[in-house]
């Protein structure tokens, strides 16, 4: 089993030390207006806290989820994928990456989805995802409700295909399926550019 790398260790404790400063140790009310990115120029009262756009929430609504079980799945997606990704693209190339991928899935969410409030490292995950997929293509993954090995771009498209469908359905079930979509994106636009596809 490949190691777990630098970025990736350093993602995933920024992202589970966020998620439980906001949530249960930081004792200002209203804190976490600041890690929910919200649709500029909107505004949305929710347990007397106001929540409007904020221009750190950019950056900052990548490093916090909605619940446990939000964060759980996002870092066990980086923890299982992003050593291998991360060797072989390098760290510089990594991190540009999951940023990229994180707020180009934030733009094509607002873009069809001109309203409301953002906040995950899905579509971040996503891009790691697609850029798995783009680069080792042949690899098979273990999905954790399917007990049989799947090759990584057939996880992928399957994954991808399902967002898209979710996304412009409108299937209600609070999901940003379209920054999924986006990230994922993103991922493959820069795997390609980099010219480091099938390597595996």
């Amino acid at each position: 089993m490949l190691r777990i790398t630098d970025v990736v260790k350093n993602l995933i404790i920024i992202n589970v030390i966020v998620f439980f400063a906001v949530r249960y140790l930081i004792p200002i009310h209203g804190v976490e207006r600041f890690f929910v990115l919200v649709f500029p120029g909107l505004e949305y009262l929710v347990n007397d806290v106001l929540f409007k756009f904020e221009p750190v929430q950019i950056v900052t609504h990548m490093f916090m989820h909605g619940d446990e079980k939000h964060l759980l799945f996002n870092m066990l997606g980086l923890f299982f994928l992003g050593p291998l990704v991360e060797s072989a693209l390098g760290p510089k190339r990594f991190f540009i990456l999951y940023f990229a991928s994180g707020f180009f899935a934030t733009f094509l969410h607002f873009l069809f989805v001109q309203g409301g409030m953002v906040v995950g490292a899905s579509g971040a995950i996503y891009g790691i995802l697609a850029a798995f997929a783009t680069m080792f293509p042949n690899i098979e993954l273990m999905l954790m409700f399917i007990p049989i090995p799947i090759k990584a771009k057939y996880v992928a498209m399957g994954l991808l295909a399902f967002g898209l469908y979710s996304g412009l359905s409108g299937s209600g079930d609070n999901i940003a399926h379209l920054a999924h979509v986006g990230g994922a994106i993103m991922g493959f636009i820069l795997i390609r550019s980099w010219k480091m596809q099938n390597l595996r």
